[in-house]
């Protein structure tokens, strides 16, 4: 039986049955936090670094802000293409190779003579650090299912924390040695997980016996009979959307008002780290309140931190003042959106348990791609209408997620009782 409903968040009753497996193997879910960490954060090293660019190739702002839109791109991408994999080959050797090409591009993005070449470069790291999410959906299979928001949780923290320390890195690695040596160093670290994910992670074998076009044809059944995953997918896209605002346009805000190079945008990451802490709470939070609960109080903090992060231009603040409002407002930023990413991916992962590398493939593809569409966005704002544009997207985007959010109760709900017969899901993926 497969129930859409809020209580199949919490409720291990609305999982499909699943033929009797093998115990799980027992990877430590702290080391698939690092996995997610060591490949997430390859997308995140250029956006405290776009000034810098833009001086090497004589680039404008409006120019050089598309290379942190291509990555984004190339990652959305990546995750179409390459994360179904994951219910289809063995994943230790599968994210062996994967870590391996993505240090690959990064040593191809360190020597790029031109803008062009970097963007080109940018689109294939992203591609490749899509790895990270065949790693994430392993997590639920190393714990019952009544912990699954716990497990979600730690590993996200991992992630999070990739997402963020990535800026700090770049910006302090930048000051030292220019932006080429960031992507070297990064390239380096890469290649180094690959032998630590053959010592730490046990053989991962597929669950089911699908070919490739199989797995790619049953993503649009996933779409087509989940409504949850479809609310998910649109409500997540819209709080990345809000969230990439401000990291894609921090480092020129910070330049223009206050001369701070990207040293201390990277600081931010540093201090909105502290927002990661969140996530195992929030998974324990989505385990004993449902998920629905969880998403509203992660919107309502995003909304919260955008009023901080606008408060020199919205509320007239002094300088000093703004520049705390400012780190107050990363981390809550942080905080929320952590909420709600760990509160979607625990109910979509309690859909198909024997499909969780394809609902991440829907759900990440379109939460990426939402994430490239915010820094688009942000970038033309910025060019346009500086930091006051920048906000004011951001909260839009906030208002059209929690609209969205209200409408998927009703949705969910009549879904939940259309759908709810177990041979009407299975008959669904003997289609696909």
């Amino acid at each position: 039986m497969l129930s859409t409903s809020e209580t199949s968040d919490r409720s291990p009753s609305a999982h499909v049955a699943t033929p009797p497996a093998a115990a799980p193997p027992r990877a430590p879910l702290g080391f698939l936090g690092l996995a997610c960490a060591v490949g997430v954060s390859t997308i995140y090293y250029n956006q405290p670094l776009l000034l810098e660019m833009g001086q090497t190739y004589g680039a404008t702002v409006g120019h050089v802000g598309f290379v942190a839109v291509a990555t984004q791109v190339g990652y959305a991408i990546g995750m179409l293409l390459f994360v179904p994999l994951g219910d289809v080959l063995e994943r230790r050797a599968l994210m062996m190779r994967m870590y391996g090409a993505v240090a690959v591009a990064l040593l191809l993005v360190a020597i790029a003579p031109t803008l062009a070449w970097l963007i080109a470069g940018s689109v294939l790291i992203g591609l490749l650090a899509s790895v990270t999410h065949i790693a994430l959906p392993i997590a639920p299979d190393l714990v019952s299912h009544e912990q699954r928001g716990r497990a979600i949780g730690t590993v996200m923290t991992g992630l999070l924390l990739g997402i963020l320390l990535a800026r700090t890195f770049s910006g302090w690695v930048s000051r030292i040695h220019g932006w080429r040596w960031v992507f070297v160093v990064a390239a380096v670290m890469n290649a180094a997980f690959v032998p630590l994910l053959w010592r730490m992670m046990p053989k991962l074998p597929p669950k089911q016996n699908l070919r490739y076009p199989e797995a790619m044809r049953s993503l649009w059944t996933l779409w087509r009979t989940q409504p949850l995953l479809r609310e998910s997918c649109v409500l997540g896209a819209l709080v990345f959307a809000s969230f990439s605002c401000f990291w894609t346009t921090v480092a020129f805000l910070l330049d223009s008002h206050y001369g701070l190079g990207p040293g201390v945008a990277g600081t931010f990451g540093v201090v909105g780290a502290a927002g990661a802490l969140v996530a195992p709470f929030a998974g324990r939070l989505s385990d004993k309140h449902g998920s629905r609960w969880v998403v509203a109080v992660g919107m309502t903090l995003l909304a919260l931190s955008y009023f901080l992060l606008w408060g020199e231009e919205l509320l007239k603040m002094p300088t000093a003042l703004h520049v705390a409002a400012l780190f107050g407002g990363v981390v809550v930023l942080d905080g929320g959106a952590q909420m709600v990413q760990v509160a979607n991916q625990t109910r979509i992962f309690g859909l198909v348990p024997g499909a969780r590398s394809r609902l991440n493939t829907v759900y990440m593809t379109v939460y990426f791609s939402g994430a490239a569409l915010g820094s688009a966005l942000a970038t033309v704002a910025w060019t346009h209408w500086r930091w006051n544009g920048v906000c004011g997207q951001a909260l839009v985007l906030i208002a059209a997620a929690a609209l969205w959010h209200w409408m998927g109760r009703k949705i969910g709900n009549d879904a939940s009782r259309s759908r709810t017969s177990k041979s009407e899901v299975e008959e669904d993926f003997l289609e696909a």
